[in-house]
């Protein structure tokens, strides 16, 4: 590939990961039926959600295997994405591997599986042996979000950049919290998640609730701001975010889906959680082996630029 190329991969890779967390689930698994139990009140809903959060936030930690599929953006048909690994969301740390015809239709020199290491807001990815060729014989890229934000030189970018590196934790507790802001909160039944007894609830969010609902939004943007994102998203046809989740008998949740409908198609995220509480620890990989994308990016700028020698035209390859 050329570093152009590399760049593109990478970012893409980025903007996937961050994708992820707007989108939604899969029905093939945790079928209602399994057992019986009468429908809960919305007052018995609520206080179930509730303890399942005030665990999960405690947990600070889980092992996640996660499935996104979202309509191509032209065509036809769908990609997908698969990531999977540990996570801690108090610190945010990660620890992922990731693979799907996300990552490899657009290239096919893309490799097919990703590594993606996340700590202290600096995301590493093992992007393989053949990117390492035209990386300096370096497989891992480093993205440092508050670098990258720190040289464009605007305070109000740094948060948006820093706060979207954030978005992209998977945070089941706060999923949980916006579920809850949810008005049509309901018990669905009892249901079988790869064999564990849960209970299934359901909810469903406009996108002005869930703005409202999404407490790292005013970190990230100003008033004027979050009413322009609105009008965005709701011009682009999304209505609202569908979110099921089944808790176990522990108070945990063990799968968590969210859908949204566009016109483009149902974009669905599916996440499966286990082992709460597991390590979640992380060591960057070291500075000899990791390729810096602000490097990257410089080289990029320096390819579009003409030599000094030159009479002002330049071919950089773009």
């Amino acid at each position: 590939m050329t570093v152009k190329r590399m760049a593109g991969a990478v970012l893409a890779t980025t903007l996937l990961c961050t994708g992820a967390v707007a989108c939604g689930g899969s029905d093939k698994d945790g079928k209602a039926g399994a057992g019986s139990g009468e429908t809960q009140s919305r007052s018995q809903v609520t206080e179930v959600i509730t303890a399942a959060y005030e665990k999960t936030a405690k947990a600070k930690s889980a092992k996640v295997e996660m499935t996104m599929t979202a309509p191509k953006s032209m065509g036809g048909g769908s990609e997908d994405m698969k990531m999977s690994g540990v996570m801690g969301w108090d610190p945010t740390v990660m620890d992922m591997t990731m693979s799907g015809s996300a990552l490899t239709d657009s290239d096919p020199e893309a490799p097919e599986k990703v590594r993606m290491l996340w700590l202290d807001n600096v995301m590493y990815m093992d992007m393989g042996a053949v990117a390492a060729k035209d990386m300096d014989g370096k497989q891992w890229v480093k993205m440092d979000l508050n670098t990258i934000a720190e040289q464009v030189g605007d305070e109000k970018a740094a948060k948006q950049l820093t706060g979207g590196l954030d978005s992209m934790n998977q945070d089941p507790a706060q999923q949980l919290a916006m579920l809850l802001d949810s008005p049509n909160l309901k018990h669905v039944g009892p249901a079988k998640v790869d064999g564990v007894s849960t209970q299934r609830y359901k909810g469903r969010l406009s996108v002005k609730e869930m703005m409202e609902s999404n407490k790292g939004l005013d970190e990230m943007l100003g008033k004027s701001e979050r009413e322009q994102l609105l009008k965005n998203i709701e011009k682009s046809g999304i209505k609202g975010y569908d979110t099921e989740v089944w808790v176990n008998e522990d108070d945990y949740p063990v799968r968590m889906d969210i859908d949204i409908k566009s016109p483009e198609g149902t974009m669905k995220t599916s996440q499966k959680f286990s082992e709460y509480g597991a390590a979640a620890k992380v060591t960057p990989p070291p500075a000899g082996e990791t390729f810096d994308l602000m490097e990257m990016f410089k080289e990029l700028e320096g390819m579009g630029k003409p030599d000094s020698g030159s009479s002002g035209s330049s071919d950089s390859g773009f």
